[in-house]
């Protein structure tokens, strides 16, 4: 990938880590073998909606997934985005 490309590559998944309480998701869904289904809000002192916002801009920079289980969604971290971003980060 191309320098341009790259940069706006890194700038797309630091936006989605942007925030605190994306972090901290993240590194609890990296902390935790397999999805997590419903979990997340009782460890954030968020609001459910204010959670399903932050995992909502972790989905959409592909930073994690989210499949449907029933009337739950479970999350997991996307190992190749994070790959993705460790080598970017690591080529600045």
């Amino acid at each position: 990938m191309e320098g341009d490309e790259a940069d706006a590559e890194l700038a797309e998944l630091a936006r989605a880590l942007g925030h605190p309480a994306r972090v901290k998701i993240l590194r609890l869904l990296l902390r935790t073998e397999g999805c997590i289904c419903g979990d997340i809000v009782s460890v954030l002192p968020l609001a459910q909606s204010t959670v399903s916002q932050h995992l909502k801009s972790l989905k959409s920079a592909g930073l994690i997934r989210g499949e449907v289980d029933g009337p739950r969604v479970c999350y997991c971290v996307e190992p190749a985005a994070l790959r993705r971003l460790r080598a970017l980060v690591g080529a600045l």
